[in-house]
């Protein structure tokens, strides 16, 4: 009897210990989703960068506590925290190189390695079905808070009751991530990935309210006149579609739905007055070799060969936060008087671009030369973008276990030739948040023994 109540009494511990890690977690991501909407009501600049602190020490902590025995989840976690080794002494090496400062190392690893150490927090948890529900209500939760803001922002602009900044109406309406440039499409691509997954995964019954969040989520892109969310979208599925060719009837399926879709909107945007603006993409003049877009987009490219002076600057690159990516195209320069005194250090390839950028016509983030994969390229070279994709591969073969999250991964993927959403970090996280969710969610199904254990351990006070 003695020892049944010490076993009772240890597993109670035990489910304290997942719901304060799960708690844990909840507090890191909204130290990376909220803290644009924090400081646009009066919190100081420096709030932005809180959750480079709380995100790492969040996950060690749930890393440490929460000991992983299950092969499954062991093989995920492992995988993830030797290659994020890995990442570290790639970027530490081409910073020796380049004479990058320490500070640079901390904001360019933190910036990129956050989102799979999160995921790796995630899947570390052996959740039950209770407790599991608990974390992803909370995160539901965050997304209706966003979506909800976004579309009250739209209200009271439209109305007058919120004034504009020097960006468009339609350029104001964020969420969350309200005042911040590019923020309308942050905000739409977040919002994007909350409604579907929502759709996925709540329950059946609650069809009504499923379609209303769908609905809802679509509403926020267009009314932010988020086109390239819709564009980014519609390429990621269609990628989705061809990795999933071996499957013959489900790309029937996928093809079919795909096809249709396109269609659709093609026809919506010359036939629907509102879609209009998404004609200024189908103008054939900027494409092509010598196209304004393509020139503009491969800018960046170039620039940066052009400043390799060493073989190993095409494997290690012209250092962490140098080039174009969200540290050295944007942190550094707007935060100069903070991180400066630092010792952070910036590269001269940087400066012309923004230059021509600023002087362009094609003046959206659609065509910004400031893009994910040229950025991280350029930052570590050809061995860090490689330990990079490792990263992504490991989410891809050993995370995603249906097509949400399959989708979930291109669609940052192919953000990452259009701008610097991959370095993101309320977008990178709610991907990674869903990821995890979606692994949890589906792995809980087909554990019979989580389910059970869950009934015999008594529930936490």
């Amino acid at each position: 009897m003695l020892n049944a109540t010490r076993k009772n009494q240890y597993r109670i511990s035990k489910e304290k210990g997942y719901l304060a890690s799960s708690g844990l977690l909840l507090i890191a991501f909204s130290s990376a989703f909220f803290p644009r909407i924090v400081q646009s009501i009066g919190a100081p600049a420096p709030i932005n960068f809180i959750h480079f602190f709380i995100i790492p020490i969040a996950c060690i902590y749930v890393l440490v506590v929460c000991r992983v025995t299950d092969k499954k989840h062991l093989g995920i976690v492992r995988s993830l925290i030797q290659w994020l080794y890995v990442f570290l002494g790639v970027m530490t090496a081409s910073a020796l190189l380049n004479g990058a400062g320490a500070v640079n190392i901390f904001l360019n690893y933190m910036i990129q390695a956050e989102p799979f150490l999160f995921i790796a927090a995630v899947v570390c948890i052996p959740f039950s079905r209770e407790r599991l529900e608990f974390f992803r209500s909370w995160i539901i939760k965050f997304g209706i808070i966003h979506l909800s803001l976004a579309l009250i922002q739209w209200v009271g602009l439209t109305v007058g009751v919120i004034n504009f900044t020097d960006l468009t109406l339609q350029d104001n309406i964020q969420g969350v991530f309200y005042v911040s440039s590019g923020g309308h499409v942050v905000g739409a691509t977040v919002s994007l990935i909350f409604c579907l997954y929502y759709y996925v995964s709540a329950p059946k019954h609650l069809m009504k309210s499923r379609l209303c969040i769908l609905g809802a989520g679509f509403a926020h892109v267009l009314i932010s006149d988020a086109k390239q969310v819709v564009m980014v979208g519609i390429v990621a599925w269609c990628l989705l579609i061809l990795s999933r060719v071996k499957d013959l009837r489900v790309t029937i399926k996928y093809i079919t739905l795909a096809t249709v879709s396109i269609y659709a909107f093609y026809w919506s945007i010359y036939n629907i007055e509102f879609l209009k603006p998404y004609r200024t993409w189908i103008r054939p003049e900027i494409y092509g070799p010598n196209g304004d877009a393509t020139v503009q987009k491969l800018l960046p490219i170039e620039s940066i060969i052009s400043h390799f002076t060493s073989m190993w600057h095409w494997f290690l690159g012209l250092g962490p936060g140098h080039t174009v990516g969200r540290i050295g195209g944007w942190m550094i320069r707007d935060y100069a008087s903070l991180l400066q005194p630092l010792g952070a250090t910036t590269h001269p390839v940087v400066q012309p671009i923004w230059s021509y950028w600023r002087d362009s016509y094609l003046d959206s983030s659609f065509f910004s030369p400031f893009w994910g994969w040229a950025g991280i390229w350029g930052d570590i070279g050809f061995l860090g973008l490689g330990v990079y994709l490792c990263l992504w591969g490991i989410i891809w073969f050993k995370v995603c276990e249906d097509d949400l999250s399959r989708f979930l991964v291109l669609n940052v993927l192919v953000n990452g030739f259009i701008f610097t959403l991959m370095e993101e970090p309320g977008f990178m996280l709610t991907t990674a948040a869903f990821l995890g969710l979606r692994w949890q969610e589906l792995n809980l199904r087909s554990s019979p023994q989580r389910q059970v254990t869950t009934r015999l351990i008594p529930s936490a006070p």
